[in-house]
């Protein structure tokens, strides 16, 4: 179950910083999560100043 990010995404980079997996990336207005990438660990959630990153 890979993590996802919202549309409250602000794009300041820090989920993409905190992923030891690289498994973000910048998107069309918003970081994206390659699910393949993501070991669920939430260390992008634990990140993101807006909380815009959550489980699904």
């Amino acid at each position: 179950m890979a993590y996802k990010i919202s549309d409250d995404c602000i794009s300041c980079g820090a989920c993409a910083a905190a992923c030891p997996t690289e498994a973000i990336s910048e998107g069309d207005g918003k970081f994206v999560i390659d699910a393949d990438k993501c070991v669920d660990c939430g260390s992008c959630a634990a990140g993101c100043p807006v909380e815009a990153i959550s489980a699904e």
